[in-house]
């Protein structure tokens, strides 16, 4: 059974909804990738949307914001450094990743987070594949 892992932000409209489509593309086979928020926008970013398809062809197009109550147990959360102090959500293993929200900024600041996050998301899935991350 692969680790399930919870991607959180604040509104998981963007930064939480990215990474959730990278490990679902770049470590579908190493764990399962889940996004919550602690509260929750209408929709996903727009320009994530458009970037992700634009740049990788990952679809997040009919992606919806999740609140927390929506996860299942999870065995890892990641919060992306949000600064809005997350509910206890209960795991074996928790990291901050300290990402600066994107919206409302320029495509050229909004794809150097996504290549923030997608270089992340590779590096967990390398610590996972090497058990550097004891669950």
């Amino acid at each position: 059974m692969l680790p399930k892992i919870a991607f959180i932000c604040t509104h998981n409209a963007c930064r939480s909804q990215i990474a959730e489509a990278f490990g679902k593309h770049l470590a579908f086979d190493l764990f399962e990738s889940y996004s919550a928020g602690t509260e929750i926008k209408q929709e996903v970013n727009e320009t994530a949307v458009r970037l992700l398809k634009q740049r990788y062809n990952i679809d997040i197009e009919h992606n919806r914001p999740k609140l927390l109550s929506e996860l299942p147990p999870v065995d890892i959360v990641i919060t992306m450094g949000c600064g809005v102090q997350c509910p206890f959500l209960p795991c074996k293993y928790r990291e901050d990743w300290g990402i600066e929200d994107p919206t409302g900024k320029p495509d050229a600041e909004f794809i150097q987070t996504i290549e923030i996050i997608k270089q992340k998301v590779a590096e967990l899935k390398n610590r996972l594949r090497e058990n550097r991350i004891a669950l």
